[in-house]
């Protein structure tokens, strides 16, 4: 049975980390500040909006730095031979989340294509995000590990949203033929909701 999980555990991880490579594949088409790539071909009625283009840039750019630190808060081997590490990367993902990555994402959400349905989605994210990671620097401060686990667990489940999304707009396009505003409006909801749903099973389980 432990082998069992372990093999799930080391399956997971490498999907992680390739998943984590492409994100960082697709961040990187955006330091030339090309406005014709990737989400800005569909952006192009927004880039006149100050406000819009700078929360999207700072959001491409810190995303994937959150994507990476959380990913090695779980790493138990970290955790018990480097603590100072794991400690400073810890911060390096707080610092990331809580100024830049979901704050940027909130503004960005006033925005989104599909309307309110949309909108809402990605506002809830946003705050969700920002409000798990919060809880998680608090209750670390204070010695409350358990706590603290769990909302990381939470927080970083949103984290991944950034991968989610993506996944789902590949699985829904390639199972059903569907206008791509109605897709990106059920992707707004699934990217984040599922992998909330996850981390809490997660979290019962650990228990």
């Amino acid at each position: 049975m432990r082998y069992f999980a372990n093999v799930i555990k080391i399956l997971s991880l490498a999907v992680l980390g390739y998943y984590t490579i492409l994100l960082l594949k697709i961040s990187v088409q955006y330091f030339t500040f090309d406005q014709d790539v990737g989400f800005l071909r569909i952006k192009q009625d927004y880039l006149h909006i100050k406000i819009w283009k700078t929360a999207f840039y700072i959001h491409v750019f810190t995303s994937f730095i959150s994507v990476f630190a959380g990913f090695t808060q779980f790493s138990g081997f970290l955790t018990r031979k480097y603590p100072r590490v794991h400690r400073y990367l810890g911060y390096v993902y707080i610092i990331d989340v809580m100024v830049f990555a979901a704050p940027s994402g909130l503004v960005m959400s006033f925005y989104a294509n599909g309307g309110l349905i949309s909108i809402l989605a990605f506002i809830i994210l946003s705050v969700a995000w920002w409000w798990t990671t919060y809880k998680a620097f608090i209750l670390a401060k204070r010695r409350n590990i358990k706590s603290h686990k769990n909302y990381m667990i939470r927080s970083y489940a949103l984290t991944l949203s950034a991968i989610t999304l993506r996944l789902w707009k590949v699985i829904i396009f390639s199972c059903w033929d569907l206008p791509p505003m109605d897709v990106y409006r059920l992707i707004s909801w699934l990217g984040f909701g599922i992998n909330g749903i996850i981390a809490e099973i997660i979290i019962k389980i650990k228990k």
